[in-house]
């Protein structure tokens, strides 16, 4: 669970969850507490008729990456080992419209650190002809773009999403985008969240306006992410995004960079028994057919599972959706969805069992 962030942002305390109009708020209340809710309402409601062995596995570091979840899988892959395996850790494609996810991108991060004098000088002394740190960390950081904001990082793998498209009204309310900021990126709004790299800037280490005096800063840190397109190797994109940053020197400033986390892309064959038993119980608990969506984010844990257990079906459910703000302020969980969600589990795992 991530923590809660700036507490004036929230509406109510965020670990006193509150309903408000049919939904639930509170930090963690959609990502992932939901998850482990749909798990053990299905099971409570088969009860004794249960027609299948089942385990349940809750993970708490996926947050933090699953340090330690390859390991554990490996020890004890005798005692976890199954057929089929549902990760409840997605979303559904909208409220009331339920989804499988077949594809998720993966992840590298780094620091990149410039430096252009061995200490901070008095911008009038010295302004003009020496840059400071943070005027070449900004060309450093423009540079991982090109004009039209598509990455500029030599390499990484891009594909094209197929699957539901959705109107840019609508993605621009669910990101809750200021009216003038514009699109970047090209192709279809799915293809560019779901299958297409992103690179982000997450946090920059300067000084604080409050606290800036005249002089030139001589060093300043960015954090860097990128999303890998499904397909991609963390390795190989890590190599490059690093061989990128150190190739751009402005005005020959000291760049370094220290690689940071990574995590694989996935792509899940969404075909065979257990994936029928669950599109059944989708469609007779929501009354639609699922769709099946590829989504932006990285859950690391979903490739160690794939690793370990090669022969397993995957499933990756959820009972949350694109306006339950994970990871920001106002968390929150439709409730209809999740007694939906719920109940679509306990009638997938009667059909496996009678399967």
């Amino acid at each position: 669970m991530q923590p809660p962030g700036d507490l004036a942002q929230w509406t109510s305390d965020p670990f006193q969850p509150v309903e408000r109009d049919g939904r639930l708020f509170g930090r963690g209340v959609s990502d992932d507490k939901a998850g482990i809710a749909v798990h053990l309402a299905a099971l409570r409601a088969l009860g004794d008729g249960l027609p299948l062995n089942v385990k349940m596995f809750v993970e708490g570091e996926e947050e933090i990456g699953s340090l330690h979840l390859a390991d554990f899988l490996t020890r004890y892959a005798t005692d976890l080992a199954a057929d089929v395996i549902v990760i409840a850790d997605s979303a559904n494609w909208r409220v009331g419209e339920p989804a499988l996810t077949t594809t998720l991108r993966g992840l590298v991060d780094c620091e990149v650190e410039v430096r252009t004098l061995r200490e901070g000088v008095h911008s009038g002394l010295f302004g003009g002809a020496f840059p400071d740190a943070l005027m070449a960390l900004s060309r450093v950081l423009a540079s991982l773009h090109d004009d039209a904001g598509r990455p500029a990082v030599a390499g990484l793998v891009s594909n094209q999403a197929n699957g539901p498209d959705l109107s840019e009204a609508e993605l621009r309310e669910q990101a809750g985008a200021e009216p003038d900021t514009g699109l970047i990126g090209e192709g279809s709004l799915t293809s560019r969240t779901w299958s297409q790299p992103a690179i982000s800037v997450l946090a920059i280490d300067a000084p604080p306006v409050a606290g800036a005096i005249n002089q030139l800063v001589p060093v300043a840190r960015a954090k860097v992410s990128v999303r890998l397109a499904p397909g991609d190797e963390p390795a190989r994109a890590m190599a490059a995004l690093v061989a990128h940053l150190e190739a751009q020197r402005p005005w020959g400033a000291a760049v370094s960079v220290t690689p940071g986390s990574s995590a694989e892309p996935a792509s899940l064959d969404a075909a065979g028994p257990a994936y029928d038993a669950f599109r059944a119980g989708f469609a007779e608990a929501w009354g639609r057919p699922a769709v099946d969506i590829g989504v932006g984010g990285s859950i690391p844990f979903v490739g160690a599972f794939q690793a370990a257990a090669p022969g397993a079906a995957i499933l990756l459910t959820g009972a949350g959706d694109p306006t339950s703000r994970y990871h920001g302020p106002d968390e929150s969980q439709d409730l209809g969805d999740l007694r939906r969600a719920c109940l679509a589990e306990a009638i997938a795992l009667r059909l496996l069992g009678a399967g």
